[in-house]
């Protein structure tokens, strides 16, 4: 994805003894006026994502500081645009910051059809 105003989310994912960094870093992306949404922490399974995690919204130009970010804080997140492909975005135009985390795709949508932003979030992008 070339074009700097394309939409962007990641995925933060943390388990109990990491949630303080999580939480520390959902507050540093809530005063970072490149993220254009910060999720709730879901302390369980939300959508695809089996364990806990958040979500940031922001576009491809802040995409290489929201990954420095994230790896700065040793959590795993997965980082993906947000395209017509939800399954894509998930799978193969993905990428994973630490150990991947297996995904229950069988909740995505098919190529052509995506919505994942009504459905698990904002959608004013």
């Amino acid at each position: 994805m070339t074009d700097p105003d394309a939409p962007y989310h990641a995925h933060i994912y943390y388990d109990p003894a990491e949630r303080p960094a999580a939480a520390a870093l959902r507050e540093a992306f809530g005063r970072d006026p490149a993220i254009l949404f910060v999720g709730a922490m879901a302390d369980g399974a939300a959508g695809p994502h089996p364990i806990a995690q958040y979500e940031v919204h922001f576009l491809a130009r802040s995409r290489d500081a929201v990954v420095a970010a994230i790896e700065a804080t040793g959590l795993r997140a997965l980082v993906h645009p947000l395209t017509d492909d939800d399954l894509a975005d998930h799978t193969s135009l993905a990428h994973w910051i630490g150990a991947p985390v297996e995904l229950d795709v069988s909740v995505l949508d098919p190529p052509g059809v995506n919505r994942g932003i009504p459905r698990f979030g904002v959608s004013d992008f």
